[in-house]
């Protein structure tokens, strides 16, 4: 059975567009790998990370972990206040991408688990998604990734069908869920591999 033709391309951000590591920013702020260790699967974890960026409010967030953790005060104020040196620039590869599918005209619209007050602070520097019609934001929308709600909210807002439309994701439980409603799917490992997915599929050349 043919597969429909791609005619939208829908990105995630993080670790699909930008590089992203909570290391980055709190390697230097704790000498002893130990305790870096510890402050990483213990105090600001991606799954602590993951409610902000479902929508839950920062300041109580961190009000909450700072009774859980006290002696770890310091890093979690980091985390609210100079997370951007998580991200350290883009994917390798992957804005030249961007780039080429856009002035192919392929229409591109990204999906992305972001805290509302993170994203505020990161999209106006980043001209890369200028080239994008528009960005689903899981803490704007209080909906995160893999729910099948913000899915289907992409879906109506961008006026796209998703059978249509490849979704672009690193994250194995993100591509599962988009597969189920019916969207196309690139599993992303890194940016040749991607690049040659395009290709296959006719929206770049070779």
């Amino acid at each position: 059975m043919t597969k429909t033709p791609v005619r939208n391309v829908a990105f995630d951000v993080g670790r699909v567009l930008f590089r992203w590591d909570m290391a980055l920013l709190f390697g230097p702020l704790v000498d002893d790998p130990a305790e870096l260790d510890y402050v990483l699967s213990h105090v600001v974890t991606e799954a602590w990370h993951f409610e902000h960026d479902a929508g839950r409010d920062l300041a109580e967030l961190v009000a909450e972990r700072k009774l859980l953790f006290p002696r770890h005060g310091a890093v979690i104020d980091a985390y609210a206040t100079r997370f951007l040196e998580s991200i350290p620039g883009p994917v390798p590869g992957s804005h030249e991408l961007v780039e080429e599918l856009d002035e192919r005209g392929v229409p591109l619209f990204a999906i992305t688990n972001f805290a509302d007050e993170f994203w505020a602070r990161f999209r106006p520097d980043q001209p890369v998604f200028d080239r994008f019609r528009d960005i689903v934001v899981s803490g704007t929308e209080k909906l995160a990734k893999p729910a099948p709600e913000i899915f289907e909210l992409a879906a109506r807002r961008f006026g796209i069908d998703p059978a249509e439309t490849l979704f672009i994701d690193d994250n194995d439980a993100n591509i599962a869920a988009a597969q189920r409603l019916g969207w196309q799917v690139h599993h992303f490992r890194d940016a040749p591999a991607l690049r040659d997915d395009l290709a296959r599929r006719g929206l770049i050349d070779g």
